[in-house]
């Protein structure tokens, strides 16, 4: 049987996309050159084929296989790139015939985010992510190994090379889920501490390359790295902005979503990405240029509900208006309330829009509220302790609760989206006001 040496990494590259007739959510084609640019890997060619459905054995059939084959020995690659999700025997199985390393778009996009992790937290998720995914392709180039260790003096029962890799990656991803555990319990201790000092905190989402670094710099007059690249920046970042001399916030710079983000890249960012779960606010950033804008926009929600944030208030910024020519304004909603906002971060035109509907959002002035709380309604009751938001509460003798809160109308839409709270039982005392701590 063939065995090839597994190359440390691949710079020439051999692109591969198929077109299933039978799979609606297909992967964007331009969108995977731009992920392979990302990579920097060199651009051999472009192989595009049509099939049906995936074949179980090499996801393409035995035509497509010689002509990569054939390219693959022709360009001398040293991997060839898959736009699609492979399995780990139609990897291995890839691999025996093409006689060189293959990466389906998982593996790609792991790539890409080993390369621009630059703190210690990054670079530990990043590392659990590349292990869980290792984890079920480890037979892929270990195939030789699979057997007892025999010869003289090494004769008798001892672990194969594939069990005690297998043992290796299951104690480095334990550790690594340990130290992840700790930084997130550091983050939440930030976040109650902005919480007691009522500062609230808004988190800039968005698809990768939508410009929101860009705009964050722009806006706290940081350095954060930028370019025209998918995932150009990976670390969160979080700095103070000043809308206005009453009103400061915590603006978050977040990694860029993207179409079919890796499951295990979900999970192991899920630390990280609780600054979404938990801000006050979330700034959807979109590219209005973008004619893809829908569909990316849909994605970035899809990854919001997977990470728990679908109930979070959001504000849409439609970014780059200086490319069509568009002029700052703010879109307002059936109810009046603003919900969308227009501008350039290359530009600032439409940061005194982006400031206004802020400043409106988080107004210095506090309502007191009434809210009657059933016996089963604790995670309610949890949530307003943990934002410091109940002022008294009086227990019935039926088991609920009456409490008198004080409310900004961020933390009330909040609250209304996160539990659906209708708006009937949120009375407001119209002969009280109270002012911010």
């Amino acid at each position: 049987m063939f065995e090839f040496e597994r190359p440390h990494g691949g710079e020439r590259a051999l692109l591969v996309h198929i077109n299933l007739a039978l799979q609606e959510d297909q992967d964007d084609l331009d969108e995977f050159i731009e992920l392979v640019r990302s990579a920097a890997v060199i651009e051999m060619e472009l192989v595009v084929g049509s099939r049906q459905k995936p074949t179980a054995k090499t996801f393409i059939g035995k035509g497509k296989l010689e002509e990569i084959a054939g390219l693959a020995r022709q360009h001398e690659v040293d991997v060839v790139l898959f736009n699609h999700i492979l399995s780990p025997s139609q990897e291995r199985n890839l691999e025996k015939h093409l006689e060189c390393r293959v990466l389906d778009r998982t593996g790609l996009i792991l790539d890409i985010f080993a390369q621009r992790a630059q703190s210690f937290e990054g670079k530990l998720q990043v590392e659990l992510a590349q292990l869980k995914h290792l984890s079920t392709r480890l037979v892929r180039g270990w195939t030789h190994l699979e057997r007892q260790k025999g010869g003289i003096g090494l004769r008798g029962p001892g672990e194969t090379q594939l069990e005690t890799d297998r043992r290796l990656l299951g104690k480095r991803i334990k550790y690594l889920n340990n130290r992840l555990a700790k930084v997130s319990r550091q983050r939440a201790q930030s976040r109650q501490a902005r919480k007691k000092a009522q500062i609230p905190t808004i988190s800039l989402v968005g698809y990768t390359n939508a410009g929101k670094s860009t705009l964050f710099n722009a806006l706290t007059n940081s350095s954060v790295y930028t370019a025209d690249a998918l995932f150009a920046t990976l670390d969160p970042t979080l700095r103070k902005l000043e809308v206005n001399k009453e009103l400061c916030v915590i603006l978050a710079d977040t990694v860029g979503f993207i179409r079919h983000l890796p499951h295990d890249l979900v999970a192991a960012f899920r630390a990280t990405l609780l600054e979404i779960r938990e801000a006050d606010l979330i700034l959807h950033v979109v590219d209005c240029a973008d004619d893809d804008k829908h569909e990316k926009m849909q994605a970035v929600n899809q990854v919001m509900e997977e990470i728990g944030a679908g109930d979070v208030p959001q504000l849409l910024i439609y970014n780059k208006i200086d490319i069509p020519g568009y002029q700052p304004r703010i879109d307002y909603d059936e109810t009046g309330i603003p919900n969308r906002v227009w501008l350039s971060a290359i530009s600032k035109a439409g940061f005194d829009e982006l400031r206004e509907v802020l400043q409106t959002r988080f107004s210095d002035q506090k309502l007191h509220y009434q809210l009657a709380l059933r016996a089963d309604e604790g995670r309610i009751l949890a949530y307003l302790h943990a934002e410091g938001a109940i002022e008294d509460e009086i227990y019935e003798n039926n088991g609920d609760i009456s409490l008198n809160l004080v409310l900004s109308a961020a933390l009330l839409e909040k609250l209304y989206q996160k539990f659906q709270l209708s708006d009937k039982r949120v009375q407001i005392q119209t002969n009280r006001l109270a002012g911010v701590a």
